[in-house]
This record gives C-alpha cells, sequence and structure tokens, in this order.
C-alpha cells in the first residue's frame, strides 16, 4: 500500500487527481473525519497503488541530459533518449509514482502513456520521433515509442520516477 505525504497547498482532491483514485476511496481509507483538515507532513493512503519500495525497479529522468534511466535494484538497466518541457512548459522537478497506463492513448502521445502521480503529466511515445532529444513537450516525458513500449512491458504501476533538472 503506499502513502503519499502531504505538501504544500494540497488537498485531499487535489491528491485524489494526482493519483486518480477517486476522493471518497481516500477518504475512507484513511478514516478522515474532517476533509478540510489535513496538514503538510500527513501521511495518505492510497488505495490500489502499490508499496514502491517492494518494486526492484526505479526510473530517473534528468532533463538537462534529456535522458531517463531505469534502474532495477540499484543498478542501471537501460539508459533511454527523451524530450522534455519547453519553455513555458517545464517539466515537473521532485519525485512522483505511476499510478496507471494507458495503450494506444492517440496522436501525439504514441503507441503508451503511463502517467505519473502528478495531474496531466506522464511518460509516453511520440507521433513525431524527431522530436527526441528536444525540448519540445508540454512538460511531459516523451519516449520513441518501441522505448516506451519496452519500459511499460518492465516497470508496474507504483514505480517511483524521479525527475531532476
Amino acid at each position: 500500500m503506499y502513502q503519499h505525504i502531504v505538501k504544500p497547498g494540497e488537498t485531499l482532491f487535489s491528491i485524489s487527481e494526482d493519483y486518480r483514485t477517486p476522493y471518497v476511496t481516500i477518504v475512507k481509507a484513511n478514516n478522515i473525519q474532517n476533509p478540510n483538515l489535513i496538514f503538510v507532513g500527513q501521511p495518505i493512503i492510497i488505495p490500489g497503488i502499490p508499496d514502491p519500495n517492494q518494486i526492484p525497479f526505479m526510473i530517473e529522468v534528468s532533463i538537462g541530459s534529456r535522458t531517463l534511466t531505469l534502474y532495477e535494484n540499484g543498478q542501471i538497466r537501460k539508459v533511454y533518449p527523451i524530450a522534455v518541457g519547453r519553455m513555458l512548459f517545464d517539466t515537473p522537478v521532485g519525485d512522483f509514482i505511476i499510478v496507471n497506463r494507458q495503450p494506444n492513448p492517440g496522436g501525439p502521445f504514441g503507441t503508451l502513456w503511463l502517467s505519473l502521480s502528478k495531474k496531466s503529466y506522464g511518460i509516453h511515445g511520440t507521433n513525431d520521433p524527431a522530436s527526441i532529444g528536444q525540448a519540445v513537450s508540454r512538460g511531459c516525458i516523451r519516449m520513441y515509442n518501441q522505448d516506451v513500449e519496452e519500459l511499460g512491458s518492465i516497470v508496474p504501476n507504483g514505480t517511483r520516477v524521479r525527475i531532476n533538472a
């Protein structure tokens, strides 16, 4: 079971959106009497998300070098080239997890979408392979379709994703 730690400015509603988990489900799972009273640093159980500590994989994204590195048991398994957010649409920096996935999302998202625990952001394929290596997205992490499919076949939901500048 995954525990989210409340950050400044977050509400239960924003947390539910980030994790694509119904608000009521989070309130019930945490036995919260007053949903308007949560505090920074409070642990919130997110039902349905596996415990990342039980997953041998971790993803590290370097915005500066435009690479995504897949680790298995602390060792580099593979490094992939990526595209990142363009000016005014920065790729968010921080620690996230993969919360769900959608095959064949269509359009600019290529053949697979891996949702991050930040609403509207993900790791996905592309219909524009020439964009890989560039800062051109609306903040998401773009990969070649064959690369995101390979990554998606390896990492489960709950996998940690650390994005560094």
